[in-house]
């Protein structure tokens, strides 16, 4: 799948200029060791290696110790401080992770409440739709909203995807009707939940990690998410997986955030540096993304998966007054404006 990839340039910028009073000090407390050398762990959820996450941060470690002769070392963790993104949100608050991934539900759980806003059904059309609403004014005044609301727990680098989001399980979807009553593991709580609880479906919390399980023996009929992550994990394989019908309900949006005291305390140069990986990142792992999207699919397909179309209209229509009502609620009516005009 080829896809035309945007660099955030207003955004990097943006990070820039609002941490320049603050980056000209060699002395601080904890960015460097004696030997000018610095560390960064950057960290995502997720466990496979093969996962866009892992081929993005290995991006970003390869450029930044690159452009810094080695003078900043990036160490990647996939899955192995964290599979749950609140542990990764806490743990780069407390300064135990550098650079994390996460989405825009357990971004609300800081207090930022208008990064929801990206997390709502069918408010995307396209990867292109995509591309224009996060590397355009959206996503440079959805930064700023993050960077001035954080009290500099994190800064926000850039945009990643994972993937479009679509139904599997126990049986194929003809139409919205097929959903009553069956229990689906995805957000509990917020429009998200909303959204399935109207389609009739019963939201269930599962961990990520035990998902597998969970399909496999009954205690959620179904799940939702991108064929490069649920079929690595072999939901595709259980006898609530086998069936992937495309709803896609959610072309998703991940944010790549940094610990805004450890970037402040960086040298200018560093900083660039870490902004330069952060743009090398967000390219690879988009890349990553597209092309994986159609080889798991594919994947699931051989493995005897089947899967379907529907028709979305139905969905949409249900999505609408959701997104306007959650919009007013957290003061983004503008912005999904914006979305709606930009094609």
């Amino acid at each position: 799948m080829t896809k035309n990839i945007k660099f955030i340039s207003l955004i990097l910028a943006f990070i820039t200029f609002t941490v320049l009073a603050a980056c000209g000090n060699d002395d601080s407390s904890d960015s460097s060791n004696e030997d000018g050398k610095i560390k960064i762990i950057a960290a995502h959820n997720q466990t496979d290696q093969e996962n866009p996450y892992q081929a993005g941060l290995l991006k970003f470690k390869e450029v930044a110790e690159a452009e810094s002769n080695g003078n900043i070392e990036v160490e990647v963790h996939a899955g192995t401080i964290g599979t749950e993104e609140s542990e990764l949100v806490e743990k780069l608050k407390l300064g135990a992770a550098d650079v994390v991934l996460v989405s825009p539900g357990f971004m609300t759980s800081t207090g930022i409440k208008e990064v929801d806003l990206f997390a709502l059904p069918y408010l995307f059309e396209s990867y292109d739709h995509w591309e224009k609403v996060v590397d355009g004014e959206v996503g440079q005044e959805m930064a700023d909203i993050i960077n001035n609301q954080s009290n500099n727990d994190f800064k926000l680098l850039g945009y990643w995807s994972a993937g479009v989001r679509h139904y599997y399980g126990s049986k194929p979807l003809n139409a919205m009707e097929d959903l009553k009553g069956m229990t689906i593991r995805t957000q509990t709580s917020g429009v998200v939940a909303d959204y399935w609880k109207q389609a009739g479906a019963v939201p269930t919390d599962v961990a990520w990690g035990e998902l597998y399980q969970a399909l496999q023996q009954d205690v959620v009929e179904s799940a939702e998410n991108a064929y490069p992550y649920f079929v690595q994990q072999n939901h595709h394989t259980t006898k609530n997986g086998k069936y992937i019908t495309e709803t896609g309900h959610d072309y998703t949006t991940r944010f790549l955030l940094v610990n805004g005291n450890k970037f402040d305390s960086l040298t200018e140069e560093q900083q660039n540096i870490i902004l330069e990986a952060a743009e090398a990142s967000i390219e690879a792992e988009r890349e990553a993304v597209y092309k994986q999207e159609e080889e798991y699919k594919q994947q699931a397909i051989d493995a005897g998966a089947e899967v379907n179309e529907i028709d979305r209209t139905p969905f949409i229509e249900l999505a609408k007054p959701l997104q306007d009502q959650a919009a007013k609620d957290i003061g983004v009516e503008d912005l999904l404006k914006q979305i709606r005009e930009t094609k």
